[in-house]
């Protein structure tokens, strides 16, 4: 049999901000439906008996309040549902009896909140200390999960003091008086109930016999609350025994918390509860609930990105991650400025290089390489090369040495596993070079180094250039390199730290050559020098071996003839 489930007394009204269930879910009785939300509180709606959602009768943003429309359920216990109306039927029958014991418990209950204020208050002058106690808030406890006030602060009346979380709700205490807080009696994370105390507040003595209502009617809610009870005494001194507990326990860690830097984190128990459940403190998640409430769906994104970060953080191949942001700056306020996008190739390539630099430990090895007779024998070659209809560089030069090295020491023609306990050797010699674009920097990769020519290798280089230039260097061109090699011979410079371009485990930086005086053991000598820069993954490679690959290079660009051995 349907039947409409409505809003219960909640005390006003509330703001759907999260519906917990779907047309066709099945629910169990006190199970939530709705988040609602008020100006000082947060609270789930349970279902009063177990069944089927056959409708939903509100929507997100929705304001609702007693008696308002909730869902229509397909109810499974009938003999539960005769019961209910019973029930009701019997609650809107008062007895008369039970409402004089109520009222006579009240007023009991206000005057011994009067006299313990008596006792209890001092007077100081003009001023006089009095109690704040928790108000009414069911039968049940609830934890201290925000103390948003310290002690010397100013605060009006129905300012906040606390917030408090019970299993179905969150909600705000407010001060029942104006005043300044002389001392927090309550600590976070602390469990309390109806008519504990908070905090003691000096207010402005007005007689000495006024009553603030707020304090008054902590007692008497806890007398309504049970008015036929006979046990309740000992129950209120076993409460008192488990604040005073409490109180003598350290405060646990603000898991699932708000922050403790004052910051208000707004969210539903449910929420909070996950929060715990996964260790999340709540103040590091975004919200994108309305009124920048964090929903159920933020602490699952938060977890996703988290376990994805500390993922790519623990391998020993491809660390890195974990490294706290560059804050955002506004450079307008210190002159004009124009924010301009990144290219593309701009974005793809410092996107690569602070991958590389990252993940690659990394170390440079400096060296000169005397190119005296190689600048003689390219002159000499000039016409040779026009011949050929190619324009011979340094360039070619450094990638044929090179791809003899790689050949002559393997270990540089390697890249690492992603577990990063093995190796993988190349037994091709294919190498990149960087070229400057008007876009970014492109690196096309010549293959077979080590099987072609140095006018082979300045004919495929132009090309290569030519086109990553106009923009007509396809993908596959710049994929595969073993090793790379980035001169800024043309622009000038000594040494700089040229950037792994991994999966590779070096780079080869040139600089512009310059005339230098060299001793040769009677004078010195003008020899034209060019400066190396080796920047090696020292993971795959030791320091000895980078050396030995500078000084080695520097032998066969000294005399070329040497890579013919």
């Amino acid at each position: 049999m349907s039947e409409l489930i409505k809003v219960p007394d909640i005390g006003g009204e509330g703001e759907v901000i999260e519906i917990l269930v779907k047309e066709g879910d099945r629910v169990e009785a006190e199970q939530s439906l709705v988040v609602l939300e008020s100006d000082k509180a947060s609270m789930e709606v349970p279902s009063p008996k177990a069944g089927v959602v056959k409708a939903i009768k509100v929507n997100l943003g929705d304001t609702l309040k007693q008696g308002s429309e909730l869902i229509e359920l397909e109810a499974e216990d009938a003999g539960g549902e005769a019961e209910q109306a019973d029930a009701s039927a019997g609650g809107s029958d008062p007895n008369p009896v039970e409402e004089a014991e109520q009222d006579q418990a009240a007023t009991e209950g206000e005057a011994e909140a009067g006299e313990g204020r008596q006792q209890g208050g001092s007077t100081d002058g003009q001023t006089s200390t009095r109690e704040v106690r928790i108000p009414d808030i069911g039968d049940g406890k609830a934890r201290i999960i925000e103390i948003l006030v310290k002690a010397g602060d100013a605060v009006e009346k129905d300012q906040s003091l606390v917030t408090l979380e019970s299993d179905k709700a969150s909600m705000e205490i407010p001060a029942p008086f104006a005043g300044t807080v002389e001392s927090i009696e309550a600590k976070l994370e602390q469990d309390v109930a109806t008519g504990d105390l908070l905090l003691h507040m000096k207010v402005a003595a007005a007689g000495g016999r006024d009553k603030p209502a707020g304090e008054a009617k902590a007692p008497a809610a806890k007398s309504q609350a049970s008015p036929a009870k006979p046990s309740e005494p000992a129950k209120d001194a076993q409460t008192t025994k488990s604040a005073e507990r409490a109180e003598d326990r350290p405060a646990p860690p603000p898991v699932g918390g708000p922050s403790r830097e004052g910051k208000k984190v707004h969210a539903g128990p449910a929420v909070r509860q996950l929060a715990r459940e996964f260790g999340v403190d709540l103040a590091e998640v975004t919200p994108t609930g309305p009124k920048d409430r964090i929903l159920k769906e933020d602490v699952q994104k938060f977890v996703q990105t988290t376990l994805k970060q500390s993922k790519s953080g623990t391998s020993g191949a491809v660390g890195g991650a974990g490294i706290p942001p560059v804050p955002e700056v506004d450079f307008s306020r210190f002159g004009e400025v124009e924010v301009k996008d990144m290219t593309r190739l701009q974005q793809v390539g410092a996107v690569n290089l602070h991958r590389s630099w990252l993940n690659v430990p990394h170390v440079t090895q400096f060296d000169q390489a005397d190119i005296s007779e190689l600048e003689a024998f390219r002159k000499d070659q000039k016409a040779a090369a026009d011949k050929a209809g190619v324009k011979l560089t340094v360039l070619p030069f450094l990638l044929k040495a090179c791809a003899h090295l790689l050949r002559e020491q393997p270990h540089f023609n390697v890249s690492l596993v992603g577990n990063g306990k093995q190796l993988v050797h190349k037994h091709y010699v294919h190498i990149g070079f960087a070229v400057d674009t008007p876009d970014g920097l492109l690196v096309p990769v010549i293959r077979n180094v080590d099987q072609k020519s140095l006018l082979q290798l300045a004919a495929e280089a132009a090309e290569l250039a030519d086109k990553a230039r106009n923009k007509k260097l396809g993908a596959d061109a710049m994929q595969g390199a073993c090793f790379t090699i980035s001169s800024l011979g043309h622009i000038g410079g000594t040494y700089f730290t040229p950037i792994v371009n991994a999966p590779e485990v070096a780079i080869l930086g040139v600089s512009r050559a310059t005339m230098q005086p060299v001793w040769d053991g009677t004078a010195f000598q003008p020899r034209l020098m060019l400066p190396l820069s080796l920047s090696y993954d020292h993971r795959a490679i030791n320091g000895a071996a980078a050396a030995q690959f500078t000084r080695r290079l520097g032998e066969l660009l000294g005399d070329i003839r040497t890579l013919l051995l």
